[in-house]
Formats: structure tokens, sequence, C-alpha cells
């Protein structure tokens, strides 16, 4: 078994790379994690944590560097193999939710569950579980048209939770929540973290998410500056 669920190399991104334009993004990022950690990643507006979770999900390509996940070389995937990777292995709550507004909020949890083939009747039960727990049993039939933002969230943070996945990817994940709704999310990502031993990797500008992580990440300019601990609190 790999020490590190996530290991990166000398990551480097650049965009529209030999242009006037060329935007040097992500600078010789190195960062290992060990499965089970929750970890923050921080830093000013610009400086590549955006970019680094589209590296680690697999929705964009590095220009150089190594990416590892589970032992497995993103790079080296195919784009068929890498979506089914992703199926199968991550799970993203974005800033923007990227919902289907043709679905209800069920229907839209149900979707991983059915790209791994999960027969309909149990993707169902247990989307409509989740959605519940997160506090939408009144909503398991409302598309997102019918949904407040910070209920679009929670359903957002449902699809991403639903395959229990090995490493969670977090964007601003309590963005649009207002004080109590972010606590009693954050609360259940450090359960889901501990109980099953999921591996979260968080961006966020909220130092009291930070604080409740493994580590906290700080990035600047395309780099790690520093890869301290995060204030270690007790959520049991």
């Amino acid at each position: 078994m790999a020490e590190y669920i996530l290991e990166i190399k000398d990551l480097h991104k650049k965009y529209d790379e030999g242009t006037s334009t060329e935007v040097h993004a992500l600078r010789g990022l190195s960062l290992t994690v060990k499965k089970g950690e929750m970890i923050a990643i921080m830093g000013p507006s610009g400086c590549g944590k955006s970019t680094l979770l589209n590296m680690i999900g697999g929705l964009d390509k590095f220009t150089s560097g190594e990416l590892y996940i589970n032992g497995n070389e993103i790079n080296t995937l195919s784009d068929n193999a890498m979506s089914e990777f992703r199926a199968f292995n991550l799970g993203f709550i974005f800033q923007l939710f990227n919902l289907f507004d043709f679905l209800s909020a069920t229907q839209n949890v149900m979707v991983p569950l059915l790209i791994q083939r999960i027969p309909k009747s149990r993707a169902q039960r247990q989307a409509e579980l989740l959605l519940r727990e997160l506090g939408l049993g009144g909503h398991l039939d409302h598309t997102s048209s019918q949904l407040s933002g910070g209920q679009q969230q929670r359903v957002a943070i449902a699809r991403s939770l639903v395959t229990q996945p090995s490493i969670l990817l977090g964007d601003e994940p309590t963005g649009d929540l207002d004080s109590s709704t972010a606590s009693d999310i954050v609360s259940l990502f450090r359960r889901i973290n501990l109980e099953n031993k999921q591996t979260l990797v968080l961006v966020t500008h909220n130092q009291w998410i930070a604080d409740h992580c493994d580590r906290t990440i700080r990035m600047s300019d395309g780099r790690v500056i520093d890869d301290g601990l995060g204030g270690k609190i007790n959520d049991n």
C-alpha cells in the first residue's frame, strides 16, 4: 500500500504557454497527503488553489511534474481511464454547483451512483438518506430552480459524498451557507473523515474551517509556502 494517498512532485501548470499572455499558475508545487487526512488549502485569490484542485481531480492537464493518487500516475491515464478512475475514487464540491436543472435533488445525487452502475432503487435510497441527513428531507423532489443557493450547495455536497470517494475535493464547500449550516457541514466532513477514513482536501478562505483540519497548506504565487499543522479541534 502506498504511504501517501496523494503525492505531487514538482507540478507546473502554464496557460497559453509560449504566448505573450502566458500564465504560470503552478510553479514546481510539491505536496503529499496521507490516507485519512483532512487538509485545508489557503491563500490569496489567484494563487493557484483552484488550479491545483483541478489537477488533482484530472479535470485539466498539468504542463509538467508528477501526480499520483493511490499509487496511480494520473498523467499516464487516457481520458476514458481517467473518467472511470474519477467516478470511483474522487468526489467534488465546486464553487458553481453544477447541478442538472431538469433533475430533482434526489436525481442529482443519484447520478454518481448510476455512473457506478448501482441499481436505481438502491441509488435512490442512498441519495434520499444523505439528503435527509443534510436537512433536505422536505426538498427531495425539488429541482434546482425551486431551491435556495444554500440548499443547492447542500445537494452538491450530498452528491460528492454519496459514493464515499477515497478523496473528497472541495472548492469553498461552505461558501453559500449560513454560519449554522456551515458548522453542521464541517462537522459532517469531520465525522466522515474520522469514521470512514476518507481523505478531504478543502480549498477555503475561512480560517475557522482550516482550524478543524489536520493540516493547513498555504499557497502563494503557485507554490506551497507553508505546510504546517492546522489547529486541532476535537469535534467529538
